[in-house]
């Protein structure tokens, strides 16, 4: 199969919409990350993203609508907190997760009962959800456990040969994937941290708790990310918390003299001391923002050369930092006793 990159024009979104009513796979763009789309009606194409992504097959789908998608179509309950949530968040890097009708696939929610549902903010994700006219369950575009795509040739990296179609619509502009929050009880609580804060959920509803998973009785997860090693660039990482920079010099050091590419994933307040030792660094940079938007795409670059990244993690770890501490941590083996 040829795999074709297209920017998004009114041929590649009328291409777009024949593949999907042919139950094949399409990667959009969103303003997190890319995704690998198809129906979420249509069983054999729900199936076919599970295959090419080699994800586990009880490791939920995020189903992503237009704006103007009426949703009483697939969910059976609408919260009056979840409206107040898509009123102040919606279009945006938002997934609430609701009862669900059964309408959709039962593969989208792996058996269970609720759904999670999207609306993008990305101008390309929307014509094209517009245009398809159809729930379109898209997990991030890249193989399972590995880096989360941030650009079309990031898709492309990891399924040249494998889908049709990527449309391209430019470099991902937030970087990690959406929060999710569960509405399906009194109040939302937060699966998966993201772009949207707990602190910014609290001043629109009031009270938003964060999941705490049970170890000792694990359940089926309602929401992609809370399982797995996910995140990981293909190269050992070595992740030291701010406590412990001192290590993560010695470290780096350490594997620099077994010959080996290394180089270090820091904010840039680390810069200058890894620089000292003549380190090669990869920025992630000196606000929340930045460090959020970069972090997948500086994964992706250094696997390209790195037999080791060192990794420190950054300082803050209050709103957008829980969704990027988050992320490290299930991309990287943790270097801290």
């Amino acid at each position: 199969m040829e795999t074709r990159v297209c920017l998004i024009t009114p041929e590649s979104l009328a291409w777009a919409k024949e593949i999907i009513e042919k139950g094949g796979v399409v990667a959009m763009p969103t303003e997190t990350v890319y995704g690998l789309g198809s129906s979420a009606f249509n069983d054999a194409a729900v199936r076919k993203i599970f295959e090419v992504k080699g994800r586990p097959n009880n490791n939920p789908l995020i189903a992503h609508v237009h704006e103007t998608y009426d949703l009483s179509q697939i969910i059976d309950y609408d919260p009056p907190y979840a409206q107040k949530l898509r009123a102040a968040f919606l279009p945006g890097p938002l997934t609430l997760v609701y009862p669900s009708k059964g309408k959709v696939s039962p593969f989208v929610s792996c058996g269970l009962d609720t759904l999670a549902i999207r609306v993008p903010a990305h101008a390309g994700a929307r014509a094209f959800l517009k245009k398809v006219g159809v729930p379109i369950v898209a997990p991030s575009a890249n193989i399972s456990r590995h880096v989360s795509p941030t650009s079309a040739q990031h898709v492309l990296d990891d399924f040249d040969g494998k889908i049709p179609l990527i449309l391209d619509g430019g470099e991902c502009t937030g970087g990690i994937e959406s929060t999710v929050c569960d509405c399906t009880g009194e109040y939302p609580v937060i699966l998966r941290p993201g772009l949207i804060t707990r602190e910014m959920i609290e001043k629109v509803v009031g009270r938003c708790d964060e999941y705490a998973p049970d170890l000792e009785n694990p359940q089926q997860v309602k929401s992609p990310g809370m399982l797995y090693k996910h995140y990981a660039p293909r190269c050992k990482t070595l992740l030291f918390s701010q406590k412990n920079v001192e290590q993560a010099i010695l470290r780096y050091v350490k594997e620099s003299q077994e010959n080996k590419g290394v180089a270090v994933l820091c904010e840039e307040k680390w810069i200058s001391e890894f620089e000292k030792i003549g380190a090669k660094c990869l920025n992630l940079g000196k606000n929340q923002a930045e460090m959020a938007s970069r972090l997948y795409k500086l994964l992706r670059e250094a696997e390209r050369f790195c037999d080791t990244l060192i990794v420190v993690e950054p300082q803050e770890s209050d709103g957008i930092m829980t969704g990027v501490l988050n992320r490290l941590r299930k991309a990287c083996t943790s270097q801290d006793v």
